[in-house]
């Protein structure tokens, strides 16, 4: 092995730790930006849950209770809420989420309401119709942007031009561990009507409570902020998966490279072994001569 061949392989020892100085980089990024998310998880969860016991409230509280969002419509159209990132380097996090929503957007006659670049790339290369492309970069989606998303969903729910909304995005189960999930957000589930979750207080429990101007409209006008909470909940475990996803990536990346470096060091000295083996042996043959 000449010279010529030592020199390509150290040249290629300097590019991947190069590489591995930017995965190792990107990987400390990512567990930043992961504690970050996961606080914005846990802070966003008391005021979902105060929503949802309210609606649970007025809809078992009250005497004939009916409302547009438990129809139940003969399914012309649906809607869909995307979720996926920005970018990539985070392993299968972008094609899991969007696999799932094509394979559940099958025969739906779909809209889409995507957040995130991935998902707003995805709905246009299969021409499906969007909603809205406000939301097209998912790191800069606001909490104010979720309920005035919410409210275009809920308000052209009511006016028929879907009939059934569902939210698709990616569950943060741990650093390992990101599933892909969908919900039904619209029409709400008639088990509200009847069943409580576990430690939610009963209005016997808490004394009456009189709504202003009536039950139906207080719950009319918290459907709303409630699937906006929703929204922002789902892009919350979205964000933390994303970073786990990259973390994981940057560092499955991060160890590949320290094992080329190895391999290819090893490469190196035994090409250099074998130049000073080649070089001794020269001259030994032209001292014998």
């Amino acid at each position: 092995m000449g010279a010529g061949s030592m020199k390509g392989i150290k040249t290629r020892i300097r590019s991947m730790e190069n590489t591995k100085q930017i995965t190792k980089a990107m990987e400390m990024v990512a567990s930043s930006k992961l504690r970050k998310a996961q606080a914005r998880v846990i802070s966003a969860r008391p005021y979902f849950e105060t929503l949802y016991r309210t609606l649970l409230e007025i809809a078992q509280g009250t005497d004939d209770f009916s409302s547009p969002y438990f129809e139940k419509r003969t399914i012309r159209h649906s809607c869909f809420i995307v979720i996926a990132g920005d970018r990539g380097l985070a392993g299968g996090y972008n094609a899991n989420v969007l696999r799932m929503a094509e394979e559940t957007m099958k025969g739906r006659n779909p809209y889409v309401l995507p957040i995130g670049k991935r998902t707003v790339e995805f709905a246009k290369k299969r021409r499906i119709p969007i909603i809205a492309e406000e939301y097209e970069e998912a790191g800069a989606v606001s909490v104010g942007d979720c309920f005035t998303a919410a409210k275009t969903v809920t308000k052209e729910f009511k006016e028929g031009r879907y009939d059934e909304v569902y939210v698709v995005y990616t569950e943060f189960r741990s650093i390992l561990s990101q599933v892909p999930v969908m919900k039904k957000l619209l029409p709400l589930d008639d088990a509200m009507l009847t069943e409580l979750p576990e430690g939610t207080p009963r209005m016997m429990d808490r004394g009456m409570v009189l709504y202003e101007p009536d039950p139906f409209e207080v719950f009319e006008a918290i459907i709303p902020e409630y699937l906006g909470g929703v929204i922002y909940g789902t892009i919350c475990e979205s964000v933390a998966a994303e970073q786990g996803a990259r973390r994981t990536a940057m560092e499955n990346a991060t160890e590949n490279a320290e094992e080329m470096i190895e391999s290819l060091s090893l490469q190196y000295n035994r090409a250099r072994q074998d130049a000073i083996t080649q070089e001794i042996t020269e001259i030994v043959a032209g001292a014998e001569q």
